[in-house]
């Protein structure tokens, strides 16, 4: 094999990674990783600098901040303890959950020696946990009050859009009907701060979170700001099973966007689900989407919502990826609103 087989442009290295190209380009501005040039003065990945980028993905993957990160990798291990505790709480939830899943198949052996047939659903749930979250109802207006129904709930759903579409209402039905869930409305910007920062202040263990959160994202380029502390206030609240949340990207800059959807990301599979209403780019980056993400598209037309599969080509791909905007442009058309005839009664 040649030594330039070994070297890879942006995308394929990303693809290797399993980050963005966007990602990789951070990882360099911040001077984690300097990759090589070709001839041409473009980009590419070797050994070494693969290997960077594969250590750097870890620690994110982690939790740390990219300041975090900084300190790690020049030779400063104190960031990576409480990262390391939160992680190994999360595997031991998951070797609990396995466990009882062993236990539930080693009954069902012992009564099959016996004669007995699993009763109802007691396969099933071999497959599908009990605590599995699903929800369905009947779609409001503008819809015709068709049946909606949401499975495999995943930590990260994003609900889509163009204006119009009804993506603000569905996103007040989900949080109706999911039990415990909890609706974060735009409200949060005309009296948030002053409201987060009473709820801040009555609640210490809120305001150690919201703190340290903050911390982490102006680590990774994020302005304070009300809209950001608001913003905290309710994703960080231990009072909900299920936060939905209302234009997450409002009042928030590009940088603060980019670094408010990484740290959502580095919560892990096992945190409780989010739903986030976005036409923002920053927000929901389609070359970004992994396994634990989810896309739910309104359709223009007022078709039932539907979830669609994050790759050109999917049912309703082009639908989602012409209702993004750079956060730049959200910025212009920020107050425009669809016309919405009077309802009917």
């Amino acid at each position: 094999m040649s030594s330039s087989s070994q070297f890879l442009n942006p995308a394929a290295a990303a693809q290797r990674l399993g980050v963005s190209a966007k990602a990789l380009r951070l990882y360099e501005q911040r001077g984690l990783i300097i990759p090589s040039r070709t001839a041409a003065g473009y980009r590419t990945y070797g050994p070494d600098e693969m290997a960077r980028a594969g250590e750097i993905v870890a620690l994110r993957a982690l939790g740390l901040s990219l300041a975090q990160v900084v300190r790690v990798l020049a030779g400063d291990p104190e960031s990576l303890e409480p990262a390391l505790a939160a992680h190994q709480i999360t595997l031991e939830s998951r070797i609990r959950d396995l466990a009882a899943t062993v236990e539930n198949v080693r009954q069902l052996r012992a009564d099959l020696a016996q004669g007995r047939s699993p009763a109802a659903g007691e396969l099933a749930r071999l497959l599908v946990p009990e605590t599995e979250l699903a929800v369905a109802f009947d779609l409001p207006w503008p819809w015709g009050g068709e049946r909606f129904e949401l499975r495999d709930i995943r930590p990260l759903n994003y609900i889509i859009g163009p204006l119009g579409s009804g993506k603000t209402r569905l996103a007040m039905a989900l949080a109706d009907a999911l039990p415990g869930a909890v609706f974060l409305g735009l409200d949060r910007l005309e009296h948030g701060s002053a409201a987060a920062q009473a709820q801040l202040q009555a609640n210490q263990a809120l305001k150690a979170r919201v703190d340290q959160t903050q911390q982490w994202l102006v680590d990774d380029g994020a302005t304070p700001s009300d809209a950001l502390t608001a913003l905290l206030a309710g994703l960080e609240s231990e009072n909900a099973a299920v936060v939905v949340v209302d234009t997450v990207e409002q009042g928030l800059n590009h940088a603060t966007q980019e670094a408010v959807i990484a740290h959502l990301r580095n919560r892990g599979s096992g945190s409780r689900p989010l739903f986030l209403m976005t036409r923002s780019s920053a927000i929901l980056d389609l070359a970004a989407i992994g396994a634990d993400e989810a896309i739910i598209l309104c359709p223009a037309n007022h078709s039932p919502p539907s979830r669609v599969a994050p790759y050109p080509g999917a049912p309703g791909y082009e639908a989602v990826a012409t209702s993004l905007a750079t956060p730049e442009v959200r910025a212009r058309t920020e107050g425009v609103i669809a016309f919405r005839p009077p309802q009917v009664a």
